[in-house]
């Protein structure tokens, strides 16, 4: 698909949208100013399985607008292959998400559509959000076009659509990626029926390099090219040319509430009443349907000899095909919370049937093979199995209590248990707490949280087979435990958290890019301080994060994370808001985690490793915005080899060079 095409189709779906989509009937909108967020207008995402409703945002804040075309900030401790949309994984284990049951999705989920960003709007007038975000040259060039659109048909129906195409050459040699998503939602909200419902599909095509083949053309390029210091990126040699990975699939979400309860009489003024229906219980049905194919690659059977030790398949080329799809049927009903004044919570129960299909490469005998490239194939570890379909049935059940009004005392605990199948004896449970109160004349927010869960490592991580890798694992579950705690300050802009986990049994990738368990406890500690400060138009943010693991070869992490951000923020001729600074993110050293394409895994490295760290990443940038357009110039990585050269964020793969990138983003609203 060429970039161009795809801005053409964005902008006539964009105009069509804003010429047929129409204010819902009633009184006429009032005028809005231009920073004022649109009245009346909301947005929420879904919890799961039984779809009720966490309050969101819509995407118009110009703070920071700019960090979304940095790889590297996705989080202030995030160690990627380098590209936009490529792999990555935080190095911040308490903001780590929990791994997916197909993990090849595991290392793209900064950048893959999913279940918990998948917004539903309720607006005023209809919205389309467009923007483009682009940077680089012919060689290197960077293009991110991304579309939301939300409309009301009436104040009970709504819908939306999103699209997000990304295509980035990279920096480096052979890292080019391009990710495609797109998808479409809908919602009824009736007095006694409900009904929300979405679409998601995406094509992820990812080049995998390897890495760069020697450090020294990063660190000191003289030494390798006679003398001369300074290097083209894209003419330093990586490890692999011809390999790549893609990731597709589809997931399809649908949740309907039949709302049981009563008529009350309400209040409009001194004269008028109007009746109104009062819920008080909902009986639900959910269906979940996700399906993923992940296809491998790799042309060059050199570079293959020297990346990877075992060829259990072909020894010529790899070509493999992963694919996996999960349907969930969800009955439930629930309690709904205030319909009396004695309802001081809300309570459900559920119960969820889960059916999952797994499909590996086959591996069978292969007549075009010479009798030398038979010869070279690796043979199977005892014990692996090579049965290419593994069909599972799975039940669970579950509930939650939890009180969602009120200022004082908001709470909210779930339970989760697995009765059939891979999942019999598993267990999550969750809780969390917040209380508000007023101290020297402002709000305190205090809030704890707790997690337990005795889970079985996915079936993933326990059988395998691939040209390049095979095991078959007998693991015990998982068990983790952990508390944590935020405290906010409104009047110094302090925020203030803390957690500490326990971890038994925990599953890892080791230095032979192999899953292991290890058999312990491995404890990790983190604590963290968010300050803000502001003079007038001087602001200056930081946020800083320690964290420790009992168990570094286990669970490696910087002990210390930074991010801070010093930038004036003013208004120009009244209608134009300007942020305008520099800011950057920081890590401690510490021995860095390795990626391996064949199995998209990050792995512990061994002894003789590579330490990563110890660099502060830099830029320098203005944004602005203009009623309903927001814009920015960016200077990433502005410090380049200013102070040292080992911009490394995992073994082997730099960060990217200095750049300087743009973007623009418009809310068409009528």
């Amino acid at each position: 698909m060429k970039l161009y095409r795809t801005i053409l189709a964005a902008t006539a779906v964009a105009a069509t949208c804003i010429s047929s989509a129409q204010p819902r009937l009633g009184a006429a909108p009032e005028p809005e100013t231009p920073d004022a967020p649109r009245r009346q207008s909301s947005a929420w995402t879904l919890t799961y399985p039984l779809g009720g409703h966490e309050p969101s945002t819509v995407d118009t804040l110009l703070y920071n607008y700019q960090k979304r075309s940095i790889p590297s900030m996705e989080s202030d401790a995030y160690a990627t292959t380098g590209n936009l949309g490529a792999e990555g994984i935080n190095m911040i284990f308490s903001q780590r998400r929990e791994g997916s049951p197909f993990f090849f999705d595991d290392a793209l989920a900064a950048w893959l559509p999913a279940f918990r960003n998948q917004k539903f709007y309720n607006v005023y007038i209809p919205m389309t959000i467009l923007s483009y975000n682009f940077g680089g040259n012919k060689q290197n060039h960077q293009d991110r076009l991304q579309a939301t659109f939300a409309g009301n048909v009436n104040r009970r129906i709504g819908i939306g659509a999103m699209m997000d195409y990304l295509y980035s050459k990279g920096a480096y040699e052979a890292q080019a990626t391009k990710d495609f998503s797109w998808g479409a939602s809908g919602y009824y909200n009736g007095d006694r029926y409900e009904m929300q419902a979405f679409y998601q599909h995406f094509n992820f095509l990812n080049k995998e390099n390897g890495g760069i083949t020697d450090d020294l053309y990063i660190t000191d390029p003289a030494v390798l090219q006679g003398g001369v210091d300074r290097i083209d990126a894209k003419s330093i040699p990586t490890r692999l040319t011809d390999a790549h990975n893609r990731i597709n699939g589809d997931l399809l979400f649908m949740t309907h509430a039949l709302k049981v309860g009563f008529w009350r009489d309400q209040q409009v003024n001194d004269t008028l009443t109007r009746q109104v229906y009062i819920p008080v219980m909902r009986f639900l049905y959910s269906f979940d349907y996700s399906s993923r194919h992940r296809f491998f690659i790799n042309t060059n059977p050199q570079q293959g000899e020297e990346f990877w030790e075992n060829r259990y398949i072909d020894p010529t080329r790899t070509e493999e095909n992963f694919r996996y799809w999960q349907v969930t049927n969800t009955l439930g009903m629930e309690m709904i919370e205030g319909f009396q004044k004695w309802a001081k919570f809300g309570i459900s129960a559920y119960a969820s049937l889960q059916n999952r299909r797994y499909t590996l490469p086959t591996y069978d005998w292969h007549p075009e093979l010479t009798e030398e490239q038979a010869a070279a194939l690796t043979p199977l570890p005892r014990g692996v199995a090579v049965d290419p379909r593994t069909t599972q049935t799975l039940l669970w059940v579950g509930g939650n209590l939890r009180k969602e009004q009120g200022s004082l005392l908001r709470y909210r605990a779930d339970v989760r248990f697995g009765l059939v199948g891979d999942v019999a004896g598993d267990l999550e449970l969750s809780g969390k707490i917040a209380t508000r109160f007023k101290l020297l004349g402002d709000t305190v927010e205090i809030a704890a949280d707790a997690h337990f869960s005795n889970l079985k490592p996915s079936w993933l991580l326990r059988h395998y087979v691939s040209n390049h890798f095979a095991w078959n694992n007998d693991f015990g579950k998982t068990r983790r435990v952990g508390f944590g705690g935020r405290l906010v300050i409104p009047w110094t802009r302090t925020t203030l958290s803390a957690e500490v986990e326990n971890i038994q049994n925990y599953v890892y990738f080791n230095d032979r890019s192999l899953p292991t368990q290890h058999g312990g406890n491995v404890q990790v500690v983190t604590a963290a301080i968010d300050q803000r400060l502001r003079f007038g138009i001087w602001n200056w943010d930081n946020r800083v994060t320690f964290q420790t693991s009992t168990d570094s070869k286990v669970i490696p992490l910087p002990k210390l994370a930074v991010y801070s951000n010093m930038y004036l923020n003013f208004k120009a001729f009244r209608v134009l808001t300007l942020q305008m600074g520099v800011d950057c993110n920081y890590y401690t050293r510490y021995r860095g985690l390795d990626y391996q394409p064949a199995t998209m895994s990050f792995h512990v490295q061994g002894p003789d490793g590579i330490d990563v760290g110890n660099y502060a990443f830099a830029n320098v940038y203005a944004t602005a915005k203009l009623y309903k357009v927001r814009f920015y110039v960016l200077w990433s990585h502005v410090n380049q080899g200013w102070f040292s050269k080992n911009y490394f964020s995992l073994p082997h793969y730099p960060v990217n060079p200095r750049r300087l990138q743009f973007g623009l983003s418009v809310d068409f609203a009528n």
